[in-house]
Order: structure tokens, then sequence, then C-alpha cells
């Protein structure tokens, strides 16, 4: 485990975590909610690049998490100690006092819900108080986004490529972050594991 991700978790306090991906991304996620520790006191969100057809997928992600997991509706508070899931093509924002917005507007690098649109959104609603992950994909969606988390202060983690199923998006987010944190999922998920919020 990489004790610069735990102490990245304790201190500053987390105000929220926001998790992005693309190709391979489902399943690297899935990893991480399942490590979330029990106790969690911050809310989870997430988008994913998939079809708007592809809910039979979801499941894989609800399951993995000890938290409970919910399809982000529009005005909808996020509450600590929940996850919520961008619902396919609908971008999702988050505004400060942690209300949840769906935006079917144009899409963000070819892609809705975008990783940017989400993180971008974060970093103004959560300033320092957001950790910024992205895990794999297969295109640069999310590196302006995490940019922007680190910016306002806030904490980036990505996956290192070579262990990602899609290695285009981690390198993307190193580019734009060259002071992100570069872990394996391994490494993740055992910060998350060991968290003691």
């Amino acid at each position: 485990m990489s004790s610069l991700a735990l102490s990245e978790l304790r201190a500053p306090r987390l105000s929220a975590i926001v998790l992005g991906g693309s190709a391979g991304g489902i399943e690297a996620v899935g990893t991480l909610l399942a490590a979330l520790p029990e106790r969690l006191d911050v809310p989870v969100l997430v988008s994913l690049h998939i079809k708007a057809d592809s809910k039979a997928h979801w499941p894989l992600v609800f399951r993995a998490s000890r938290a409970p997991v919910f399809e982000a509706e529009d005005g909808q508070l996020a509450r600590p100690g929940a996850v919520y899931v961008a619902p396919p093509d609908y971008h999702l924002l988050v505004d400060v006092g942690s209300r949840l917005s769906l935006s079917a507007d144009e899409r963000v690098n070819m892609a809705r819900p975008s990783l940017d649109v989400m993180f971008e959104s974060a970093a103004w609603a959560y300033e320092g108080g957001v950790l910024g992950v992205i895990v794999s994909g297969a295109n640069a969606d999310g590196a302006a986004g995490l940019a922007a988390i680190r910016a306002h202060g806030g904490r980036a983690w990505v996956q290192s490529p070579e262990t990602a199923q899609a290695s285009l998006m981690p390198r993307a987010a190193i580019g734009a972050v060259p002071d992100a944190l570069v872990l394996s999922l391994g490494e993740m998920a055992a910060a998350l594991a060991s968290w003691e919020p």
C-alpha cells in the first residue's frame, strides 16, 4: 500500500471523492468501491463512459460497494456515505452545498457523461477538499478536470498506465497533472480500505 496515498486521504480533511474512467473503467471503479471503508463520511461521485443502453453493467458497480449506490438524480443532495453514479447519456455536476444536477448539454471529449464536466464542477464546489481519481480509459477526458481539481488545491490519483486496461486516459491525466499520485489499482484500493475517516 502507498503511504502517500493514505496520507492524502487523511489530511487535510476530504469533502468528496470523484471517480471516472472509460474502457476498463467499470471493473476498475468496482474494485475501488469495494474497498471503501464502512464508515465513509464523504459522498463519492462516479462518471463512466458507457452507452445509453448499457444499464446491464450497473449491477457490477452497485454490488461491489458496501456504501449505498444510487443513480444520480437532478436536484439530489449528495450525502456523505453514499455513492452517486451519472446516468448514461447525462453529465453529472455538483454545486456548492453538494447539490447534484444532470445535464444533457453537448458531449465533451465525445462523451456524455464527461469526466471533465464532473471534475471541474467538483473543483469549484469542494475546493481543496476533493480527491479526483482517474482509472482506465481510451481517451483524454478527465485530464483538464483533474488539472482543475489540483488548481483548486484538491488531490489527484491516476491509475498507473501500465496496469490499466486502456492507458490513454491515465497517460493524458499524468500529462496534465504531473504531480498526481500514480498508483496501481491495488494500491488505490489498499489505501481506501485502510482509511479511517
